[in-house]
């Protein structure tokens, strides 16, 4: 039987990376919030791309209704820990992994040591968990961790980072005292202000963002994975180029798209706002 062997198990990526770069993500440490649609994918990429080091967070358990886009999400682990089941994936595709889980998710009393020497952290928040959003968003400009969130839209996926010194998440999304319907219309419209999205969804009340409900696709959870995990490599690397916030970029396959967005000022931008108020007539007219 094969034993295994990181510098076997990783040789495929040299080329893209040089040996010095895949030591480097060997040794580095990255935090994902949400072991769900995208957390998981984003794990298992990351594992794939030979990051060693991970803290991971999440309370919830595997239902049926998961299994059209979340990676860990199968017959045999429904009500399974969502943590503790990717844990042990990513455990199955490299066994050296340093892995820890915070099976309570992040909370204020928890959120220092979850980002303990941490490099990098990557968003794998539930769309409607705004608290735990702006917890862990906030730590990370305070303590200048850079941050990528990357949200599945349609087919495709919307991302955006926020890098230490630069704009950070409260400035770009304005959540602080805002109502729970508020911060899902400003997160919507932020994560992909050319709303690229919108032009081939056939039944629109399928979005509900008063009932915190949405569609979701196979397709965006695996192009958000590989989105973000080129935004970590590039970070942790030190090489490429990053667009952080006030810009952003969405991918979308379905309609043969790329969109690069630029919105100084935020979710004050004039265009912003002007799309926020199409949103409300579309979405929250009743």
């Amino acid at each position: 039987m094969t034993q295994f062997n990181y510098e076997a198990a990783f040789s495929r990526n040299l080329g893209w990376t040089t040996e010095e770069e895949q030591q480097s993500l060997r040794e580095s440490r990255v935090a994902i919030a949400g072991m769900g649609g995208v957390g998981g994918a984003h794990l298992l990429t990351l594992t794939r791309l030979g990051v060693g080091h991970f803290h991971i967070a999440d309370f919830d358990s595997f239902g049926v209704e998961n299994t059209n886009r979340q990676a860990g999400a199968r017959v045999s682990t429904y009500g399974k820990k969502k943590a503790d089941t990717l844990q042990q994936m990513a455990l199955d595709i490299n066994p050296e992994l340093d892995i820890k889980v915070f099976g309570e998710g992040v909370n204020r009393q928890n959120v220092e040591q979850f980002f303990s020497k941490v490099d990098i952290y990557v968003d794998g928040l539930d769309f409607f968990a705004f608290d735990a959003r702006e917890l862990v968003f906030h730590h990370c400009h305070l303590h200048s961790i850079p941050a990528i969130t990357a949200a599945p839209l349609g087919t495709g996926a919307a991302t955006l980072a926020f890098m230490p010194k630069r704009m950070s998440f409260e400035q770009y999304f304005g959540f602080k005292g805002q109502t729970e319907l508020e911060k899902a219309l400003r997160f919507f419209v932020g994560l992909a202000p050319s709303m690229a999205h919108a032009s081939y969804l056939v039944d629109p009340s399928r979005v509900d963002l008063s009932e915190q409900k949405g569609p979701s696709t196979i397709m965006g959870c695996e192009v958000c994975a590989g989105v973000a995990a080129t935004q970590v490599l590039k970070i942790l690397t030190g090489r490429g180029r990053i667009l952080p916030a006030p810009h952003g970029l969405q991918y979308d396959p379905f309609i043969n798209t790329v969109k690069h967005t630029w919105r100084p000022g935020g979710y004050r931008n004039p265009l912003t706002r002007f799309v926020m108020n199409r949103v409300r007539q579309a979405f929250l007219a009743n």
